[in-house]
């Protein structure tokens, strides 16, 4: 694609990389109370080395449009890398996502309330409401580097604004490095971030899952309500969700 750049983030590799190492801090409580004390501090390493790795890859795509894609690009990438490592040490594909739900849910909590209350507002506004709306209307869908996205607009009370995904980079990155094992759960990071910034998601199916694309469907106030067509990766949300319940 000549909008996406391999090899952008070769110039930013120590802020890519201090800022995961801020990352693997706080989710190191959680790994040291579910495994221990050093298993905590050498999977900090590994995840460190494996995003080293994988930081020359990442994609870049140009254009404002993209800001929020590439945003979520290096997410993927630190998942990514974190499943890597837990792998090494003989961890599951659902152990390495159940670490990463818990650690995006944990950063999520310190996220300013008022930036989550502004951000939802942008999201549910008139303005964007429009800019979807006239998208639909002229069949236009939004071509940024592996990212193939077609909009709609809501029509009636069960969603507000939509999104079906047919192409998807982070699924191609997740693919491409070795993460096939780990590419449906990738998808779940979704949960945490619905949760926290009131999107209220609801998806019945992704690319990772098999299927022909993935159904964004968002309704403003409205609980989360992600599943997932891979058993092994709806397992897990049921038990997460029980387990925040409780």
């Amino acid at each position: 694609m000549s909008d996406q750049i391999i090899g952008y983030y070769n110039a930013h590799e120590t802020k890519l990389l201090n800022d995961l190492d801020k990352i693997c801090l706080s989710m190191k409580i959680f790994v040291a109370t579910n495994y221990s004390e050093k298993f905590a501090s050498d999977l900090q390493t590994d995840i460190h080395e494996e995003y080293k790795k994988l930081i020359s890859e990442i994609p870049y795509i140009k254009g404002k449009r993209a800001q929020f894609l590439n945003t979520f690009l290096i997410i993927t990438a630190q998942e990514l890398a974190v499943y890597k490592a837990m792998k090494k040490h003989g961890k599951s594909a659902s152990e390495a996502w159940e670490l990463c739900h818990q650690t995006i849910k944990k950063q999520m909590q310190t996220f300013p309330k008022w930036k989550r209350w502004f951000l939802r507002c942008i999201m549910f506004s008139a303005f964007v409401k429009r800019i979807i709306a006239k998208r639909e209307k002229n069949h236009q869908k939004g071509n940024f580097g592996d990212f193939n996205i077609e909009y709609i607009i809501g029509k009636n009370e069960n969603f507000d604004i939509g999104v079906n995904y047919h192409g998807c980079g982070n699924y191609n990155f997740v693919m491409k490095h070795g993460g096939a094992e780990f590419a449906p759960f990738i998808c779940m990071s979704d949960i945490a971030l619905s949760d926290a910034l009131g999107w209220g998601l609801t998806r019945t199916q992704t690319l990772a899952d098999g299927c022909s694309y993935c159904d964004f469907r968002f309704k403003k106030g409205a609980p989360t309500n992600i599943s997932s067509k891979t058993p092994e990766v709806e397992q897990v949300i049921k038990n997460i969700r029980k387990n925040e319940i409780n």
